[in-house]
């Protein structure tokens, strides 16, 4: 496989990208914290309620879509278990499995930030978007390029 060039151009398309990215990221954990929840803490409720139907709400399926350690979603689920966001529930076909639900507390919260996070992203979310666009045509102008040299 030949060597890939980058050009100035790639580079500053992946920054402004990474760009956007961290600045809605940064909007969110301040957003989080304001709500009286860590950063970690928004994301697992989130994850929890947008969940495929078809999947099971258990602790290992909150650290797959986080990306975390099982320990540290055991944690976590404690720490939203005891401020009331959460609670635990045992399967009904298998006892030993435990299954993580929302709370009326944990559905009010998360509502009111996921709000927060619609309107930031109908203000920010076109720079985030055109950020993307260019990264992936200048990716595929590249690409295009190369198979015209090619012939």
């Amino acid at each position: 496989m030949a060597e890939r060039h980058l050009s100035s151009g790639d580079y500053r398309s992946l920054a402004e990208f990474r760009h956007q990215i961290r600045r809605f990221l940064h909007f969110s954990e301040r957003a989080a914290r304001g709500a009286g929840l860590e950063p970690t803490q928004h994301q697992l409720l989130l994850a929890l309620k947008g969940l495929p139907p078809h999947v099971r709400p258990r602790i290992g399926e909150m650290a797959e879509r986080l990306q975390i350690q099982h320990h540290s979603a055991v944690e976590l689920v404690n720490r939203l278990e005891a401020g009331g966001f959460v609670r635990r529930q045992r399967g009904r076909e298998d006892r030993r499995e435990v299954l993580v639900q929302l709370t009326s507390r944990g559905e009010k919260i998360l509502r009111q930030l996921s709000l927060c996070h619609q309107d930031e992203l109908r203000s920010q979310g076109p720079a985030l978007l055109s950020a993307l666009e260019r990264l992936l045509n200048h990716g595929k102008d590249k690409d295009k390029d190369r198979k015209k040299n090619k012939r």
